[in-house]
């Protein structure tokens, strides 16, 4: 867990699952060819790309809650959480790397800087207020689960495991 001072004692184990995370996702698509990763293997699922996308595209959203304004280069097809489209070439992986590794630390920082007010401030939904902290938590363990699906998309592809050292 990482030991730096945050505003927010709500942080650190965020940002400890945050750290892990920006390391993994690499490993997660590391090797994937960019045939590979458009193939959706007949069926209706988001393949590689897309995935890899759309989690990039969170990030830059987390970021947006926390007052900061970027946006990765695939934008327009990711925004408004906007789900995959048959027929289109989604850009290529090292694209969203360079996107993952220019939003990671910007956005690690304004995590440790996010001060309980930030976090407690509420966001409208279609369904109600919904707090800032809450959103970030839930964007967290939706980086997990995008990770494990990359994991199973190697191996549904052929390659090997995703390696976690």
């Amino acid at each position: 867990m990482s030991t730096q001072k945050t505003k927010s004692t709500r942080i650190p184990s965020l940002l400890a699952l945050y750290d892990m995370y920006t390391g993994l996702f690499p490993k997660a698509i590391d090797g994937i060819s960019e045939k590979d990763a458009q193939n959706r293997l007949n069926t209706k699922a988001n393949h590689a790309a897309w995935i890899t996308g759309s989690l990039v595209q969170e990030r830059f959203e987390m970021a947006k809650l926390l007052g900061i304004d970027m946006k990765q280069k695939a934008y327009e097809l990711f925004k408004d959480h906007k789900g995959i489209e048959d027929g289109v070439e989604y850009p290529a992986l090292t694209e969203f790397i360079s996107d993952w590794e220019k939003i990671s630390p910007v956005l690690r920082e304004a995590l440790v800087n996010a001060s309980d007010e930030q976090l407690d401030a509420d966001l409208e939904m279609p369904w109600g207020k919904f707090p800032v902290f809450d959103m970030i938590t839930f964007f967290t363990y939706r980086e997990a689960n995008c990770i494990g699906q990359l994991a199973l998309w190697r191996r549904l592809l052929g390659y090997e495991p995703m390696k976690h050292m």
